[in-house]
This record gives structure tokens, sequence and C-alpha cells, in this order.
């Protein structure tokens, strides 16, 4: 069976900047979800264990490395972690509403060992700046 996080799902963030996450996948962050800041002005939501897989490098990275040691603080001041309520909502801190310019239409994708929180209008930007890409990708891209 395939795993990870598939698809796009179009929730909306209530008054008190909760979302709720897609129902086939509450299952697999009862454990938590850390949020963190991710490229492209989104948000990475991972589940603790994909966290960690992703994190390691980052954590593990030599401090002698002053990029390193920028990426690494970066990061990991900008992760945090949340519980689900009883519907499957997770509170997004005000800063990272504010870092993905997150308003109540959001869309909620699925990007294999994690899945993305973006501003709707954002998504539909970024969906449209992709689109030839896609459809022409260049020879030996994903190989």
């Amino acid at each position: 069976m395939l795993q990870g996080f598939f698809g796009t799902y179009t929730p909306r963030m209530d008054d008190k900047g909760r979302v709720t996450l897609p129902a086939r996948y509450r299952e697999q962050f009862t454990g938590g979800v850390m949020l963190v800041r991710g490229q492209d002005h989104c948000l990475y939501a991972f589940t603790v264990d994909g966290f960690a897989e992703f994190a390691e490098a980052a954590i593990n990275a030599p401090i002698t490395d002053e990029r390193a040691r920028g990426y690494q603080r970066y990061m990991l001041a900008n992760t945090d972690e949340q519980r689900p309520d009883a519907q499957g909502r997770i509170s997004v801190p005000a800063r990272m509403r504010e870092y993905a310019g997150l308003t109540k239409d959001i869309v909620v994708t699925g990007v294999g060992l994690r899945m993305e929180i973006w501003d709707a209008a954002e998504w539909e930007a970024y969906q449209a700046r992709q689109e030839a890409a896609y459809a022409a990708p260049e020879p030996g891209l994903l190989q």
C-alpha cells in the first residue's frame, strides 16, 4: 500500500485560526502535528515521526557551518507542535498564519511525507506558475 499524504483539500480556517485536517488522514496525526515554516511561504504539517525524518539532517548539521546553522536555527525556531482536537482541528499560531499569508480560504495539499497549508489565492497562483513546467518537464528532472 502506498504510504504518505496525497490530494488537495479546501477547508476554511475559523476566526480562532483553527484548521480541520482532512478526515482520511486524521488518525495519522493523533500523535501530534509538527507545523514548520515551509519554502514558498506555505506551512508544512508533519506527523511527529515524519518531522523527525525531515529534520534529521538539519538537527545533525555541523555547527561549524554558518549556512547550516542559519537554516537549522530558522527552521527549528519556527516549528510548532499541535495536538488535534476531537474534531481534527489544529490551531495555527498567528506568526505562522502571518508568514504564510493565510486567510479564511485555505488549501491543504498532500505532498508525500508532509501536508502543506496554503492561502487559497497563493496556491492558485503557484499552480498556474508550475503548470507549464509540469506539462513539459526537463529530461531527467525526477531521476
